[in-house]
């Protein structure tokens, strides 16, 4: 077999490809000595509020639990559509009790994503295999998408931290994650199906008018941020759904076996 080597340069391009929003001036540095959450920092007042957090998502998990070995029927259990309606409610409470914890406001989009499920934004398609309600009315269907995105852009806002070196809490590191991902998700979905139905977004959204490049490159994007905030599945998903990453990866890999032959490949 042919040896080769790679100049630095070459490793940095390549390792750019690979993960098109790396930069050593975005790491992110988790310091378990801060609060777990920043807008709660009081240690009892957190403690409080993931106890009623935890004492919502038990029941469903519970009832999922349960529905996952009863699979013999195909259509949803309605005890599993109520509990995850009740669920939907008492984030609510919570949330207007507490408006900056962000981690009710991801776990109140990720029941609703139970629910209505991830086509959330283009009227007229079959709904996907996971979604709980299988006729949603249109109206009902706006409300809730406006709801999902709402609740995880604020999520958004409210965890991501500032400064050149930012430094966040485990907990709080790992609710930004799971934020972008999930809005990626409901992007990468909207940008597959979108084609199929039609664009039916809340007039109140920036993702109104968006193409399904749009849709994906932001896909893309909040996988990227899902990665930098500690999710690697996020970060592979971030070059695999991103058209001008994919396309720059196959191009340097058709330039890389002309420089260095066949071997490269392998």
């Amino acid at each position: 077999m042919a040896s080769f080597s790679l100049s630095r340069r070459d490793l940095d391009v390549l390792g750019k490809i690979k993960d098109p929003e790396s930069d050593p001036s975005l790491s992110v540095y988790i310091d378990s000595a801060l609060p777990k959450d920043p807008h709660v920092r009081d240690p009892q007042a957190y403690g409080k509020l993931s106890q009623q957090e935890r004492d919502i998502i038990l029941p469903i998990q519970k009832l999922e639990t349960r529905n996952f070995s009863q699979q013999s029927s195909t259509e949803p259990k309605s005890e599993l559509v109520e509990g995850y309606r009740d669920c939907v409610t008492r984030f609510g409470r919570l949330i207007n009790e507490c408006p900056r914890y962000a981690s009710a406001l991801n776990n109140r989009a990720q029941a609703l994503r139970r629910l209505y499920g991830d086509y959330m934004l283009v009227a007229r398609v079959p709904q996907p295999p996971q979604a709980l309600l299988r006729e949603i009315d249109e109206s009902e269907r706006m409300k809730m998408a406006e709801t999902v995105l709402s609740d995880l852009d604020q999520a958004i806002l409210l965890l991501t931290p500032g400064g050149r070196f930012p430094r966040m809490s485990p907990q709080a590191a790992k609710t930004l994650s799971l934020a972008h991902t999930q809005r990626a998700a409901i992007y990468l979905a909207t940008s597959k199906v979108v084609e199929l139905g039609a664009l039916s977004v809340p007039p109140s959204r920036r993702e109104v008018g968006w193409s399904k490049l749009e849709f994906e490159e932001n896909a893309s994007k909040d996988f990227a941020m899902g990665g930098r905030y500690g999710n690697e599945i996020a970060k592979g998903l971030a070059v695999s759904t991103n058209p001008t990453a994919k396309l720059c990866g196959q191009m340097v890999r058709e330039a890389m076996k002309k420089e260095y032959g066949p071997d490269f490949a392998a």
